[in-house]
């Protein structure tokens, strides 16, 4: 009598194993919060070398959006790392082209703009391969860096961007660009947030915004982002150069 389990410790064993299980996939998505991740895993937020901002576009490409952000970024002579979102890379593959022959840097955005925590590690898993092979066939060059939709970073996206040899990198600082703020208040938000050696987040594309034409807001801060950056004392450039030539696979 007493060797035999009551079944209701065995529905609460079973619970709580599940609620473990929950736990431990969900709690990457915790590093979503800005100052956390800074603070426990300053690679992942996008904290690199103190001289330089790293600037990084996501939810390209866009064929109005991210050829003028192309088109101002050659004006400041800057370089950038462009976050792609695979569906957009195989509707406009020439404007993917386009950002790489300009000496920009591709990096995987998922192939579409889902939630992981809605996505199981199958289905996410597949997602990314697929990113990285449209990515790689629309612009010629493997993509070494990724950024889940939302920031929102589950076990999953950590496992299947390992499997891709994906680094993952969020970011320090956030325009809100997607809101179709004015570009002052874009800039304002970022001088807030950024410091020497961050990581700046902003959009050249409008397909997963609030607003329809947000980008020209971010187009439009551009030269202003150019001020806040004198002001740090940083160059701006992309990841590649951000992390001083660490390549991905040496980065935890």
């Amino acid at each position: 009598m007493w060797g035999r389990v009551p079944p209701v410790l065995d529905v609460a064993a079973s619970a709580a194993a599940a609620g473990a299980a929950l736990a431990a996939w969900t709690a990457p998505a915790l590093l979503r919060a800005r100052v956390l991740r800074a603070a426990l895993c300053p690679e992942l937020a996008g904290i690199g070398a103190a001289g330089s901002v790293a600037l990084t576009f996501d939810d390209g490409p866009d064929p109005e959006g991210t050829p003028a952000v192309l088109h101002t970024l050659g004006q400041l002579g800057w370089k950038a790392t462009f976050f792609m979102l695979g569906a957009q890379v195989e509707r406009y593959p020439e404007v993917a082209a386009a950002v790489v022959g300009a000496g920009h840097e591709a990096a995987v955005h998922g192939f579409s703009h889902r939630n992981h925590l809605a996505r199981g590690p199958a289905d996410v898993h597949r997602d990314l391969v697929r990113a990285v092979a449209v990515v790689t066939a629309a612009t010629g060059v493997r993509p070494s860096w990724f950024r889940p939709p939302y920031g929102v970073l589950t076990l999953g996206s950590l496992i299947a961007a390992c499997r891709a040899g994906l680094a993952p990198v969020l970011w320090t600082a956030w325009g809100r660009d997607w809101e179709a703020p004015s570009p002052a208040q874009v800039v304002h938000l970022l001088s807030n947030q950024l410091r020497p050696g961050g990581t700046v987040l902003l959009h050249d594309s409008d397909c997963a915004a609030r607003v329809a034409g947000s980008w020209r807001s971010t187009v439009q801060a551009l030269p202003r982002l150019a001020e806040l950056a004198d002001q740090l004392g940083c160059t701006v450039g992309p990841l590649r150069e951000h992390f001083a030539g660490r390549p991905a696979s040496s980065r935890s």
